[in-house]
């Protein structure tokens, strides 16, 4: 299914609240929420899980606040524009700091060098998408 697809043939399609900056962010969010519960998922599995406690904590808040985003940018029917921009400036941040801490461990593990580039493409999505939302 194409994430674009769907949300455009919504037939309470508005320019306001479909563009295709915002369509990218969800796909961003969708993808980004699957790698950080992922990675944390791994991380558990890790023989120094202790060490990864706070990478566990921001995958874990990422990817809730990913998967509300998606699902709040998603609808269609009436706008909640404040929200929606809050939510894009809190995941834009989520994200950021999300990949700053699995960068810490890329070298040695690959789905936190995975989930840090989910985060860093979500971020860049999300600052995309917030001047289009007015």
């Amino acid at each position: 299914m194409s994430m674009r697809a769907i949300l455009g043939s919504h037939p309470h399609d508005t320019a306001v609240t479909y563009s295709e900056p915002v369509a990218q962010c969800v796909v961003n969010c969708y993808a980004c929420a699957e790698a950080c519960t992922v990675c944390a998922d791994a991380c558990l599995s890790e023989a120094n899980v202790d060490e990864l406690r706070q990478c566990i904590r921001r995958d874990l808040d990422c990817a809730d606040i990913c998967s509300a985003l998606a699902g709040i940018a998603s609808r269609r029917t009436g706008e909640n524009m404040a929200v929606l921009r809050s939510l894009l400036e809190a995941c834009a941040i989520a994200c950021r700091v999300c990949a700053e801490e699995c960068e810490h461990h890329a070298e040695m593990l690959d789905h936190c060098r995975i989930c840090a580039d989910a985060c860093r493409d979500c971020e860049a999505a999300c600052r995309g998408a917030i001047s289009p939302v007015h």
